[in-house]
């Protein structure tokens, strides 16, 4: 038996994927957590805490890539646990149906990935258990969602995606 390591036939080299990333669009998934009351109604929103390349605090959603071959829904479940950590018992929609969908273009003006054209399919996650950030995230904040939805959220995040986590999170009820 070989010791050598198969390369993960659902992504690509780094080279290869720099190559993609200036032709095409790049699939994403994207999740707001929320946690939602004994009557079904949200009453806070997660938003992850990431440091951005300047040493400024930043705010962020759960996101990731889709992998060749890979279901949105397991996409959904792999990110979402690459980010809040696998006690955080988030509980999937019965459908792969977004609450919204965000494109993001490598120029000013719309929402910006300075790195790539990508399309993003955005769901409204509820999560049970407790959310221990991992990767890049170094922490969550829980606030409500009135708080989520005013304007001066969106400068915590970059790119626009403020604006995205608005657009979700009105398709949810809350009180």
């Amino acid at each position: 038996m070989s010791d050598v390591r198969t390369p993960d036939p659902g992504w690509f080299s780094d080279e290869e994927f720099q190559g993609i990333r200036q032709r095409m669009p790049i699939l994403y998934v994207e999740a707001v957590p929320v946690r939602v009351d004994e009557e079904g109604f949200v009453t806070d929103v997660g938003m992850l805490i990431r440091v951005d390349e300047y040493g400024e605090m930043r705010s962020a959603l759960v996101a990731g890539r889709v992998k060749f071959g890979e279901s949105i829904r397991d996409a959904l479940t792999r990110n979402l646990a690459k980010d809040l950590g696998t006690l955080a018992f988030p509980r999937l929609p019965v459908t792969v149906v977004p609450a919204t969908v965000a494109e993001y273009f490598p120029f000013p003006g719309r929402l910006v990935d300075e790195r790539q054209h990508a399309v993003s399919l955005v769901f409204v996650v509820p999560v049970t258990g407790e959310a221990q950030p991992r990767q890049d995230a170094l922490d969550i904040r829980w606030i409500p969602v009135v708080e989520a939805l005013s304007e001066s959220v969106d400068r915590e995040f970059i790119g626009g995606r403020g604006g995205v986590l608005r657009a979700a999170l009105a398709t949810i009820a809350h009180r």
